[in-house]
């Protein structure tokens, strides 16, 4: 399944840098459908370069993290049951700052 996945707010430190990434991610045998819970943990395996901790916690996101499908909250889409489709734009935004 071809995602777009985008990397802000400092996040893209994690990610070598870059903040855009357009991945290929293969669904698990016997699977039809790609979660949020699956995606998440396929970033920490071959996106994250680094210090995977800061980006999450547990199975899922560390807090002061947005997360938007295709532009909206995926609170509204049911988090890490949330379902993704093919070309879905997925986005990741830090939204804790230093001073």
């Amino acid at each position: 399944m071809h995602l777009t996945l985008e990397f802000g707010g400092g996040l893209e430190l994690l990610c070598a840098s870059v903040k855009k990434h357009h991945v290929d991610v293969n669904l698990k045998t016997g699977e039809d459908q790609l979660t949020m819970r699956d995606l998440l943990s396929w970033v920490r395996s071959n996106v994250i370069k680094q210090r995977p901790e800061m980006f999450m916690k547990g199975e899922t996101v560390r807090p002061g993290i947005l997360v938007l499908i295709n532009d909206c909250d995926w609170e509204l889409s049911g988090q890490l049951d949330a379902s993704l489709s093919e070309k879905d734009e997925v986005v990741f935004i830090s939204t804790l700052h230093g001073g």
